[in-house]
């Protein structure tokens, strides 16, 4: 009889002792499961912020090549409008020398017609 309790005793901790190590081979696949979903997750956001990234850096490429040609286009303006200026100031020039030598002109002609 007690040898008898000592084997159904045994038995019950055996079937304690299973039931417990399938529990925690399943909390472990469990805890295995979530922790991939959960990289997995992270990685999908880092990928995309990764691509992001890559188009930021294409479209900043892209930028600096445009605001030098830009930079270069305005000097070329900027230039364009000094020599206009510079063209406007010496037709100024030219007019006011002109009207100098018109004055002078007449000055000259009514002084021959007094004579």
């Amino acid at each position: 009889m007690l040898s008898r309790l000592l084997k159904e005793h045994q038995a019950k901790q055996n079937e304690r002792k299973e039931l417990q190590e399938r529990r925690r081979r399943e909390a472990i696949a469990a805890a295995t499961s979530l922790t991939e979903a959960l990289v997995d997750h992270l990685n999908v956001g880092v990928a995309q912020a990764y691509v992001n990234q890559r188009k930021l850096d294409h479209e900043v490429k892209t930028l600096q090549v445009q605001a030098g040609q830009f930079s270069k286009q305005t000097a070329q303006w900027i230039s364009m409008v000094e020599g206009f200026n510079q063209a406007l100031k010496e037709i100024g020039d030219v007019e006011n020398w002109a009207r100098s030598i018109e004055m002078d002109m007449r000055t000259i002609a009514t002084a021959l017609e007094l004579c």
